[in-house]
């Protein structure tokens, strides 16, 4: 299994520490606090993440 790259969002504030991060997995999205890396996450599937997203750009 090939390693995970998380990302933060281009736009999040690094002064605050307060962020998700995402993973791009085969055919889902995993996301985590940025705060607690080896804490929980969150797995959805492309669909249900891509509907979120434009959900929040509404």
């Amino acid at each position: 299994m090939e390693p995970v790259t998380w990302r933060k969002a281009r736009r999040s504030n690094d002064q605050g520490g307060e962020c998700v991060e995402l993973a791009r997995l085969p055919g889902a999205v995993a996301v985590r606090d940025s705060k607690d890396p080896e804490g929980p996450k969150l797995l959805v599937s492309r669909e249900v993440f891509r509907a979120f997203a434009a959900s929040l750009k509404k």
